[in-house]
Parts: C-alpha cells; structure tokens; sequence
C-alpha cells in the first residue's frame, strides 16, 4: 500500500481532471456559514478510476458536483482537459444514487433521451445505445418499462444512458446505495469490466469500503467537515482484477483497514 499527500500524484497519465485548493462554502438558511469543501487538491489521470470514500456529509457529492459544473467553487480551480470548469459541461457522464428513469419510456427510449438533449446523430446514437445494451446485459429488455426492471437493471440503463454520449468523465454519486448487497457485489463486477472495456476516467464517489478499494486505481478518503483529503491511497492490483481473488488478498484487507481507520471507529460499511 502507498499514501500519497493530496496535493501529489506518482501516476504519469496526462491529467483530465484537475483539482485544486478548491473551497466550497455554502449560507445555511439562518445565515450560517458552511464549508462543505477545504482546500482539496488532486489530479486524474487519463483512464483512471477513482474512488472517493468519507462519511455522510463529507463534501464528496459536493466536490463532484464542481467538477460537473453544477455548483461553483468559492475558491480555488477545477479543470477539465485544462479548460476550467465555470458552468455544466457537456463532455461528463453522470450516474446518480437513483436510476432517475423516465417512468413511460422504454430501456431504449430511456437511453436515447441523452440523444436527443444533446442533438447527436441519430444514426451514431443507436449503434452507440445498440452497443451498450450488449455490452451491459440488456439485451431483451430493450422495450421493458422501468417498472418491469429490478434496481440494478434501472441502474444499467442509467449507466448506458451516462455513456452514450462517450463522455470524457463519468461521474458516479453512490450509484448502487439503494441496491441490495448481492447486486451491489454484481453491479461492481459489471461497472470494473465496463470501465476496462470503455477506458473512460471514472470518478466515484461511495460509502463502501470494499466497493471503494475493489473497483479504483485510487482511493481518495475525505475527513468529516469540513471535508479535506486526508490521505490518497494507491490500489496495487491491477485492472484485470478477479472480485473473489482480489477481496482474498491480504493487501485488500491492509488497504481497506486503513481506509476505515481514516474514516474513524463510527464509520459503518455499506
């Protein structure tokens, strides 16, 4: 296992996503003033997968909103492919907790909305939804309606959904908190084969320990609020990694010990 400081990085990757000394300080509804965010420094590399694990209330969501350009920085810079992130940006996938599907569209309706907000090519969004389906198990269910689907089925579709677009990022916000354990440990398998076989830069944000050290390059742990890095640890496995072999292996319990250990004794997985 290695730690790094926050403001360093050994990987040697060209940078998508940049981030530093970023402050975010929200005005409560009495007027108080809250740091979500304090000066939190860190560098992605091109096809990298981090995890980023802290307790409720951390700031985690709120850091990958910045990066999203949904809510602004207070101080501080966060870029993308060296352009600086001042408003929503069109070249990040997002996958919320919830699958957040339109409840009268179809699982390919569903995924082509991306297409049609964006004004893509219709012929290049249906090869490219046609692709994903095969690629996340939906075939056959391509006309089933959100209803007739289980919760890591929905989440499929969110995730091909996030994807069409062939984001430069894909940002994921606890996208299996709501699943169940066994489909969460399912739906890990799938996101790592996915992410392998896209390439794209991932960024995910979790409560889960395991899912957070199993799935990423790098595990980013956040203090409680206000919200700081307080360590970044490198996950040595490699990216064709076996899930049953790698929660086997005695580093995965050294570096996931040590994440809990960052998070403090309260901390309660999944």
């Amino acid at each position: 296992m290695t730690a790094m400081s926050p403001e360093k990085s050994s990987l040697q990757l060209e940078p998508v996503v940049e981030i530093e000394h970023l402050n975010v300080t929200f005005s409560s509804k009495r007027g108080h003033r809250v740091v979500a965010v304090e000066d939190a420094s860190l560098a992605i590399g091109q096809g990298e997968f981090v995890s980023i694990a802290g307790p409720s209330g951390c700031g985690k969501s709120t850091m990958l909103k910045v990066v999203a350009g949904l809510t602004r920085a207070t101080s501080g810079s966060v870029r993308l492919r060296g352009s600086d992130v001042t408003g929503p940006r069109q070249d990040i996938g997002y996958v919320f907790q919830r699958a957040a599907l339109l409840e009268w569209r179809n699982v390919r309706a569903n995924i082509l909305l991306q297409a049609e907000m964006r004004g893509m090519d219709k012929a290049h969004a249906n090869r490219r939804a046609d692709d994903l389906i095969a690629m996340t198990g939906l075939t056959g269910f391509e006309k089933s309606l959100p209803h007739e689907l289980s919760g890591g089925m929905q989440q499929r579709v969110s995730l091909c959904r996030a994807l069409l677009h062939e984001p430069d990022v894909l940002l994921m916000d606890e996208p299996f908190g709501a699943l169940d354990a066994l489909t969460r440990e399912k739906m890990n398998i799938e996101l790592h084969r996915i992410w392998r076989e896209t390439g794209t830069t991932v960024i995910l944000v979790t409560h889960s320990v395991s899912e957070a050290v199993y799935l990423a390059n790098r595990v980013v742990v956040m203090s409680p609020r206000p919200g700081r890095i307080q360590e970044i640890i490198e996950v040595p496995f490699g990216n064709n990694r076996d899930f049953g072999e790698t929660l086997a292996l005695p580093e995965f319990g050294d570096i996931s010990a040590r994440v809990r250990d960052l998070l403090g004794a309260t901390h309660a997985e999944d």
